[in-house]
């Protein structure tokens, strides 16, 4: 399956953490997708076995690159309990844009099934 842009951006994100390397090339998505420089409020939410493990959202403050870049990182691993590659791997991703136009929704699977 292929995963959006923005997902596939939420997961890289968290990965460059987990695999301690710079792996986003911010310069190169943004002079493929401009979109990404719009600033727009966003909620990015990480559920394990269906339930919330946490939440993060911005006040439309950072470009659309920015926030979600900070903002699957801060969701992973801000919390109380910071999220393990084993709970990376069973995660679902979901993405809220909230936009002029109206309300975008994305929820990436799980990568690993349990």
């Amino acid at each position: 399956m292929n995963r959006s842009v923005l997902l596939q951006l939420t997961r890289d994100s968290i990965q460059e953490v987990l695999q301690a390397q710079n792996s986003i090339e911010k310069q190169h998505l943004l002079k493929k997708y401009p979109l990404l420089e719009q600033k727009v409020k966003i909620t990015i939410n990480l559920y394990l076995d269906s339930e919330l493990f946490s939440s993060y959202q911005n006040q439309a403050e950072l470009t659309l690159i920015d926030a979600i870049v900070i903002g699957a990182k801060k969701a992973a691993f801000k919390n109380s309990t910071p999220l393990t590659t084993s709970q990376y791997l069973h995660c679902e991703i979901e993405l809220i844009l909230d936009t002029p136009q109206g309300v975008i929704s994305q929820r990436d699977p799980a990568i690993l099934k349990s």
